[in-house]
């Protein structure tokens, strides 16, 4: 005998979990959009809205429709979906580096930067036709009526087409980030070796505002902020221009360029959805995927690893950026099977040693369970490890019983200690809820044996 979600005591626990969620992204809702918290990021972050999305589906469809709508509308004529849009409404100093250094209005003008929002100049995951396709096929009659996919398809296409033609810098068929911030995963040891290259802005040309609501040790160093705001300060000095512009940073990420396949592969079921030709994406992601795994995919490793564009050199630091690829539904078999082995294997100790899946190689010498990307692990991308997992027939009942079990005994953090699940960063985190939400609809639509 079966029971119910609604009746079971267990279900009586996730519908709890379940208004907590709800809280959270009701909370942090300013109108038009949902920040990540209204301490440390008071802005709309472009990755964190299409998760934040994904999860406001299963509330409303018409809010989450309103979250990608306010987030494309300011994306640039070039194409891309800047990684911060600021709200006008927040002090400029809440947050650093604020619209008064990415200037984006101005010194974004060459690169099409729109002149009624104020946003930064850099990219994030390409994460937003997948969700576009999500929030769709949660009302599809509403979505029609009110023209959503119709708006979004050539806008998506536009960004798309700017990640695949600006952002290839190395000619090899990858899209390249050209600050650590891009691949969302900032200071990431990944980063390390690249950086080194980096000479600091001076400390006293930037206030860390992130340290009066972070923790000092679990935030980035003195010395990185430095670099970063070097990289983005001279990409705005270039006015935001890819080609000609010295990139001092450059790296092919395949985290970024796996969620970029993915999201390709949503822009084709949209495209069918409004009875257009699919073909161009699904030959676009194929590319993709033939590039990633020529150039990022480590057999010996058993795993993608990040390569640095000016050495032309394998990054050898195991991140979970590398385990990210398997979300791309067409992996063949024994890439899929290597890279589940090695999320449960020594480095990431998935459904071992570790609660979820950690941001960085448990036997790294830069492992740090606090510190931001270097440890932590992380709701979202234990989220797509999970989607990854089911695509290629991996067992996901427990990591969707641990992601839900710490996001509630941590209050909804931003991260958690990945061997403790003790709530990290900031709480009653956006995205935390949001896929929180995600999951709990599919094990009460039947999705997951009771």
């Amino acid at each position: 005998m079966t029971t119910t979600l609604a009746t079971a005591p267990e279900g009586r626990t996730r519908l709890r979990l379940r208004q907590e969620a709800t809280r959270v992204l009701l909370t942090n809702w300013t109108g038009n959009s949902t920040v990540p918290s209204h301490t440390l990021y008071p802005h709309q972050w472009s990755w964190d809205s299409a998760f934040i999305a994904i999860g406001l589906r299963h509330l409303s469809p018409r809010r989450a429709q309103r979250e990608l709508e306010t987030l494309l509308g300011a994306q640039w004529a070039d194409g891309r979906i800047p990684h911060i849009v600021f709200n006008p409404a927040v002090r400029p100093d809440a947050y650093f580096p604020g619209p008064d250094f990415w200037r984006s209005s101005t010194s974004g003008r060459a690169a099409g930067a729109p002149a009624w929002a104020e946003t930064s100049g850099i990219v994030q995951p390409p994460v937003h036709a997948l969700a576009a396709a999500l929030v769709h096929e949660s009302d599809p009659e509403a979505s029609r009526r009110r023209g959503f996919l119709e708006r979004l398809y050539p806008r998506l296409t536009a960004w798309h087409d700017y990640l695949l033609h600006e952002r290839d810098l190395t000619g090899r068929g990858l899209v390249c980030v050209v600050h650590p911030w891009e691949p969302g995963m900032d200071n990431s040891p990944c980063w390390d070796g690249p950086l080194h290259r980096i000479v600091p802005a001076p400390g006293s040309s930037f206030s860390r505002v992130d340290l009066i609501h972070g923790e000092q040790a679990e935030r980035p160093t003195d010395l990185d902020y430095g670099r970063y705001v070097r990289l983005a300060a001279d990409y705005r000095d270039h006015g935001y221009q890819d080609t000609g512009t010295p990139h001092p940073f450059v790296v092919e990420d395949p985290g970024f360029n796996a969620l970029l396949i993915a999201s390709e592969h949503a822009l084709a079921d949209i495209a069918e959805a409004l009875d257009r030709d699919p073909q161009q994406h699904h030959e676009r992601a194929d590319a993709l995927t033939e590039s990633l795994l020529r150039h990022l995919w480590q057999p010996e490793a058993g795993m993608f690893l990040c390569r640095d564009g000016h050495t032309d050199t394998v990054i050898e630091e195991r991140s979970v950026t590398g385990l990210l690829p398997l979300i791309i539904p067409s992996l063949p078999s024994q890439v899929a099977a290597a890279l589940q082995h090695t999320a449960r294997g020594p480095h990431f100790g998935l459904g071992s040693t570790t609660v979820l899946a950690p941001s960085y190689d448990l036997q790294g010498t830069a492992f740090d369970a606090y510190r931001y990307w270097r440890g932590p692990a992380w709701f979202n991308t234990n989220w797509l490890l999970e989607r990854g997992l089911r695509h290629h027939g991996g067992q996901t009942h427990a990591l969707r019983e641990r992601l839900l079990d710490a996001a509630g005994t941590s209050n909804f953090a931003e991260y958690v200690d990945p061997r403790t699940g003790q709530g990290r960063g900031t709480p009653h985190f956006s995205w935390t809820a949001a896929v929180v939400l995600d999951l709990l609809a599919r094990l009460q639509d039947g999705e997951e044996p009771r």
